[in-house]
């Protein structure tokens, strides 16, 4: 008997459909099955046992899943039930037998590079410190405030290794793994990298100066940022809120020991993902 969490985009209506009949066929197999759109499973947590993760929605579910592991290494597939599903790995027709494959042993992983993002707040004197992991990006960005109009750039400083590097005046900065490099990094115009590599993609968004180009850095960079100024900044990981941010206030971007660990059935073909998404066969 193994135990398999399904983790539900409970908006999505044929996800919830498909968590039904899949908890009912795996529960018949004698497997026993939480989800997460259950509140008990919202009391008590993902438990440490859990042999399988099983995503029903779009990339947001699976960023959803790796967070709920929190560092677990149990292996999540992804069924798609969203536009593009570059995380995922199969399609809703494929899910049970997806499944049973996966808990029989008959797949492969990929194991995926994430970031560690401290968040170092000067808050009453001392300082507060909030830690979360991205596997796609962490985000530094401008927030509108009250009276303020909302074309405001942030000004933000980094440092590589402790190091002074520049500042930048911009939108926001991106620091983003190789498997966050096709989500907001790449509507910045920074590059598609493999996502097997591992490196840190260091991207301004709308940047009012003249050095705009990602920088692609060894996975071993401590990427420090730092708000400049008065100006309000906010923090996201994964497109989850973290901080609001003040002047002095750090963000530090480091390879975390964790790994999100993608169950697959073969290699995955970038090339044809790639060329699914962004239509390249009708060029």
């Amino acid at each position: 008997m193994a135990l398999v969490v399904l983790v539900v985009h409970e908006d999505r209506p044929e996800a919830v459909a498909q968590a039904d009949a899949l908890a009912a066929a795996l529960i018949d197999d004698s497997h026993q099955v939480e989800r997460s759109d259950d509140p008990r499973f919202a009391a008590n947590g993902l438990d440490d046992a859990t042999d399988l993760v099983v995503s029903l929605g779009g990339d947001g579910s699976i960023l959803r899943a790796v967070d709920l592991l929190a560092g677990r290494r149990s292996p999540i597939l992804g069924v798609n039930h969203g536009e593009l599903g570059s995380l995922t790995t199969v399609e809703p027709t494929e899910a049970y037998s997806s499944v049973v494959r996966a808990l029989a042993g008959d797949h492969d992983l990929e194991e995926r590079m994430m970031l560690r993002v401290e968040v170092q707040r000067k808050v009453g004197g001392g300082v507060t410190e909030v830690v979360a992991h991205a596997l796609n990006e962490v985000v530094v960005e401008r927030r509108a405030t009250d009276g303020e109009a909302g074309g405001q750039t942030v000004r933000v400083g980094v440092t590589l290794d402790g190091e002074p590097f520049t500042s930048y005046a911009a939108d926001g900065l991106i620091a983003a793994t190789p498997t966050g490099s096709t989500a907001y990094a790449f509507s910045a115009r920074g590059p598609i990298v493999d996502p097997l590599h591992r490196s840190i993609q260091l991207t301004p968004v709308s940047p009012h100066m003249l050095f705009d180009r990602t920088l692609v850095l060894d996975p071993s960079t401590e990427v420090g940022i730092e708000v400049l100024g008065p100006r309000a900044a906010t923090c996201t990981v994964d497109g989850r809120p973290v901080a609001d941010l003040a002047g002095g206030d750090r963000v530090v971007c480091t390879a975390a020991e964790r790994v999100a660990r993608l169950v697959t059935f073969g290699p995955r073909d970038l090339r044809g993902l790639l060329v699914d998404r962004f239509g390249l066969a009708d060029r």
